[in-house]
């Protein structure tokens, strides 16, 4: 599957650094910059490793699936593959997202398995070095945080950084035990 911005809620900097990663495959330059793609839920700016991304695109109708946990909205067809849709807010626990056309699906691939993430917008490209990431303050035992690899602090606030395998995999699990296939 190919990287295709695909909405209109997707800022033209965010296309074309899009269309330029799939032209150029690479996420790293010989610079060393990480690229991350940011976007938000509420007021909070969150940001995916930008070589994981696959596609952006508008908040569409889904195929909703019994006995899935709540942050589990459904199932999206795209293009032939099957990809169920993780609402973000509700699986860090801020209560269900009331999608709208304005919200976006950030598709990504994790392995060979497709998921989109559900979040309300895309702000932009960042890219930082490796020392620039802050390990994220274990003050709690708070579930969401364990879906978080670092925080990015840049001029416009903190991002921080979603550790995908860490959610897609703690996501399946609960899938799991609530008795809901994977």
């Amino acid at each position: 599957m190919s990287i295709q911005p695909s909405s209109q809620s997707v800022p033209p900097a965010v296309s074309a650094a899009i269309a330029d990663r799939a032209a150029a495959d690479g996420g790293a330059g010989a610079s060393g910059l990480t690229q991350f793609i940011s976007f938000a839920i509420g007021d909070d700016q969150y940001g995916v490793d930008i070589m994981a991304v696959r596609e952006i695109k508008g908040w569409s109708q889904i195929t909703q699936l019994p006995r899935q946990p709540d942050y589990m909205r459904g199932v999206l067809n795209l293009r032939g593959i099957m990809v169920p849709i993780i609402d973000l807010r509700c699986r860090f626990g801020q209560g269900m997202t009331e999608a709208t056309p304005l919200h976006i699906v950030i598709v990504v691939q994790i392995g060979a398995r497709h998921v989109g993430l559900l979040a309300d917008r895309v702000l932009d490209i960042v890219g930082f070095n490796a020392s620039q990431v802050q390990p994220v303050p274990r003050v709690a035992q708070a579930s969401h945080v364990d879906f978080l690899s670092g925080l990015v602090t840049i001029e416009s606030g903190m991002i921080a950084l979603i550790d995908l395998a860490h959610l897609l995999s703690v996501a399946i699990s609960d899938s799991t035990e609530t008795g809901a296939a994977a």
